[in-house]
């Protein structure tokens, strides 16, 4: 390659290092075509733990970072031509030297069109966040999408709910853009649906920096959250198998998110995000059982003698306390309705923004209600 070409690739290479350096944890492959005359010769660099394992005409070597970029400059020297494709998750950078110019173009993945042949059910005129065609390495991973690329019909309403969580709680993810990368508590993560579909969308569609721990008792779903992590290539999430209420973060949580956490491990999942001062907390509460075990209301009992009455009334009271307590810790709460209740009765997202140190009348609201029914919330005893 001509001298003049090889120094501006170089400057091109430079920038490309120090994108790495800042992005490592997005990226995911540099492959690049070299050409001799007629023949071509292609190179291949993958993230390692040790740095980034580059193989070139049939030789692997491991190289640093700060060694990679070099390496790739020094191959170039002895060729025609170079054309580079630098992957990022969401973003590919190509770059094309050859003896007369070089030139960088970017290309973001998620305004590609789907795939030709890929096939999806219908489902209505809802516009995705979460879209088939771009999204489908993690549709088909989290098992919304079949080999073809359609949407299996036993998945539609899951694939809606967990679109709809990112919408609901978009405006939020927005509000927390300020931080250089976010970190997401996922309490209860399960299979850790949500968590990947927040990655996905912060990482690829927002080009937000971020970081996912998922915390849940069972081994079992740790280690699927884990090996579909590797699958799809999210480096930037970490899954535990550990207690909620026992947890304590070695970094600082700004959002803490669980789904269906049943009875008392919502309260759980509620004071560690306290605790650790979350900007924002969001909740689907499920099976409120410890509040109907405890509550009383003399004026109320003509109605509560029902037991369906009471059990619903006591789903009421358990988020509504927990609602007014969060607001006493300096929270600004509200309520809104997640999925259809003809779908489930437990339908509601709780979601909560940290807009100050403390609300005395909310505190003393709480109070009152607490001992005019009775109840000893788990909530409130987990928050000290």
């Amino acid at each position: 390659m001509k001298k003049q070409s090889l120094m501006k690739l170089k400057l091109f290479l430079s920038g490309l290092e120090e994108r790495l350096k800042e992005n490592y944890i997005l990226f995911k492959d540099i492959n690049f075509i070299c050409t001799s005359g007629l023949k071509k010769f292609k190179g291949k660099g993958v993230p390692e733990a040790e740095g980034i394992s580059l193989n070139f005409n049939g030789v692997t070597k491991v190289y640093k970072i700060d060694q990679i970029i070099d390496e790739i400059a020094n191959i170039a020297e002895q060729y025609d031509e170079m054309v580079i494709h630098y992957k990022e998750r969401g973003t590919t950078i190509v770059i094309e030297a050859d003896q007369k110019n070089v030139k960088i173009k970017y290309e973001d993945e998620q305004i590609k069109e789907p795939t030709e042949g890929i096939k999806t059910t219908h489902i209505g005129n809802r516009d995705y966040l979460i879209k088939v065609g771009p999204a489908n390495a993690l549709l088909k991973e989290i098992g919304v999408l079949s080999k073809e690329g359609k949407v299996k019909n036993d998945m539609i309403r899951k694939y809606n709910q967990i679109d709809h969580f990112v919408e609901l709680i978009e405006d939020l993810l927005k509000e927390l853009e300020d931080l250089e990368e976010i970190t997401i508590l996922d309490c209860g993560c399960g299979k850790s649906y949500l968590s990947f579909v927040l990655n996905y969308y912060l990482t690829e569609v927002l080009k937000k920096k971020c970081h996912f721990i998922g915390l849940d008792y069972s081994e079992t779903v740790i280690e699927s959250s884990r090996k579909m992590a590797q699958n799809l290539g999210y480096r930037n999430m970490s899954f535990h198998k550990e207690d909620i209420k026992n947890y304590i973060p070695d970094r600082d949580i700004h959002l803490v998110i669980s789904l269906h956490a049943c009875d008392t491990a919502t309260d759980m999942a509620l004071a560690l995000g306290v605790r650790v001062n979350a900007r924002a907390i969001v909740s689907v509460p499920c099976c409120q059982k410890e509040i109907l075990s405890q509550y009383e209301y003399g004026p109320l009992q003509p109605i509560l003698k029902h037991g369906i009455l009471k059990a619903r009334m006591a789903d009421v009271l358990t988020d509504g306390l927990r609602a007014l307590l969060l607001e006493a810790k300096g929270y600004k709460v509200s309520i809104v309705e997640y999925i259809s209740p003809l779908e489930t009765p437990k339908n509601l997202l709780l979601r909560a923004e940290k807009v100050s140190y403390g609300n005395r009348q909310a505190m003393e609201q709480y109070n009152e209600l607490k001992k005019a029914l009775n109840v000893k919330p788990t909530f409130e005893k987990l928050i000290y």
